[in-house]
């Protein structure tokens, strides 16, 4: 059995932790506070304390490191630049230091890039318009070191979440709880995106953290699209009228950091996915399997 050290209990941090128990490992989470009902063990870290990361890899002795730490909110890390690069930058080190031998995989963002092109694939330049992407620039760059690791960027991740379980639930959630009241929805169309399932963000992290993946790979879904036009599919699931989703300008509202356009595209995902028998479902897919489960 391998054990997985995850550092970061959010949202996706969760899901690979299960996806890894399912599948036969022993993954354990690690953050500052505890989650509620964690779906594997628990142990704390502060990731930003070199002594408490020197401490967790001592007591759990992974095999290895998965890195989905935070801040991960676009908008506070853009009130606070500095705190947000100081925070990423030192986890991604003192993680580096205390376990410089596991396989490493780093979950980064499609926020690196600017958002002038709507292709951005493993070989396009970064250049990050926003200071969530810069934090983690510096985090690749660090991971990147290590000899054993990959920097695994991933579009926005959506699925399923309670009402009330976070400050900010995911794109999809938020739309599904608003629009189940009857409330519009605002939602940009000026913002563009490539939606990845977390369940599908879950098994690609586990696939990866097997070796024989490249040292940089770009996990995006299949379908670009505006967060109006996902909220109207979203609508469409449900079976409410698409006027109750309001289109609005991103610098409207909470997503005016976020470039233009946050897809990601790849040159390696299409052969990576078949040599492991994986897929990633596209937006309507997804939200239709969603809607199907959720309570």
């Amino acid at each position: 059995m391998t054990r997985t050290l995850i550092v970061g209990s959010g949202f996706v941090g969760r899901a690979v932790a299960a996806r890894l128990a399912a599948t036969g490992d022993d993954p354990v989470l690690a953050s500052r506070h505890r989650p509620t009902a964690p779906p594997v063990p628990w142990t704390a870290l502060d990731a930003a304390d070199p002594r408490s990361c020197a401490r967790a890899v001592d007591r759990v002795r992974p095999d290895r490191l998965v890195l989905v730490h935070g801040p991960s909110d676009v908008t506070w890390c853009e009130a606070n630049p500095g705190r947000a690069v100081e925070l990423h930058t030192a986890a991604a080190a003192n993680l580096a230091a205390a376990a410089p031998h596991c396989r490493t995989v780093l979950i980064s963002t499609d926020n690196v890039f600017d958002g002038s092109s709507p292709a951005n694939d493993e070989n396009a330049p970064t250049a990050p318009a926003n200071a969530y992407g810069r934090a983690k620039s510096e985090a690749e760059r660090i991971i990147g070191r290590l000899p054993d690791a990959t920097v695994l960027r991933v579009s926005l991740v959506y699925g399923w979440e309670p009402a009330g379980t976070a400050k900010w639930l995911n794109f999809f959630s938020a739309c599904v709880h608003g629009l189940r009241r009857g409330e519009p929805v605002e939602a940009p169309d000026d913002q563009w995106t490539t939606p990845v399932l977390v369940e599908d963000v879950a098994a690609v992290t586990a696939a990866v953290l097997n070796g024989g993946a490249p040292r940089l790979l770009h996990l995006g879904g299949p379908e670009r699209t505006s967060r109006a036009a996902w909220a109207e599919v979203v609508a469409d699931g449900l079976g409410l009228p698409r006027s109750l989703v309001r289109r609005v300008p991103k610098a409207a509202g909470r997503y005016a950091s976020r470039p233009a356009n946050t897809g990601l595209t790849s040159d390696r995902l299409d052969g990576f996915l078949a040599r492991h028998g994986l897929r990633v479902r596209g937006v309507t897919e997804g939200v239709r399997a969603l809607l199907e489960a959720a309570p």
